[in-house]
């Protein structure tokens, strides 16, 4: 995702296995648990390349086929960590954030005929979720949730499923948070 010349061939070969392209997700992440002050310049930029910049790429080359096409739907991950700070994430907050003032700033631009959305999750028990935290961990976290638990990966699925349908039509520039009321 980080690559410009990778992503621009695999749009390449889309085009010629699809014909197309209607809806996009980009859903990069990685995230590196460290404080503020022990971010290595490496991490920083990695964890920017992936998030930010390899959404860009894809929103970019997606956005150029379906104004060319006459729509389509852009949806990106972000998290609510764009939305509200976390210690030590300082490098993945950030690019969240990006990723959720990208997706508003397309959606002026490239409306009436693209939709561009963020989702928000907060706590998705994903694997990578699961490598970064202990059993102890995962608990203290449901506790500071409303609803007790983690989000399922298909429950933030079928949001992505909804804004992407003919349902969810009018919603264009949004953030969505989805985190069982934590940021609330």
């Amino acid at each position: 995702m980080a690559d410009a010349g990778q992503v621009e061939r695999s749009f390449g070969r889309v085009d010629e296995l699809l014909g197309g392209i209607d809806v996009l997700v980009a859903n990069a992440g990685i995230s590196v648990r460290r404080p503020f002050l022990e971010i290595r310049d490496e991490d920083w930029r990695r964890v920017l390349d992936v998030n930010l910049t390899g959404v860009f790429h894809c929103a970019q080359r997606a956005a150029r086929r379906m104004v060319d096409a006459g729509g389509g739907v852009i949806l990106m991950t972000a998290s609510t960590n764009g939305l509200t700070g976390h210690p030590l994430y300082a490098d993945y907050n950030a690019s969240k954030a990006g990723v959720i003032l990208l997706a508003r700033t397309m959606a002026l631009e490239l409306a009436p005929s693209v939709r561009v959305n963020a989702v928000c999750p907060g706590y998705v028990l994903t694997p990578m979720q699961a490598a970064e935290y202990s059993p102890e961990m995962l608990a203290e976290v449901d506790a500071g949730i409303p609803l007790g638990r983690h989000a399922r990966p298909e429950e933030i699925g079928a949001l992505f499923a909804f804004l992407a349908s003919d349902e969810g039509a009018y919603f264009t520039g949004a953030a969505i948070s989805v985190d069982g009321g934590e940021i609330a």
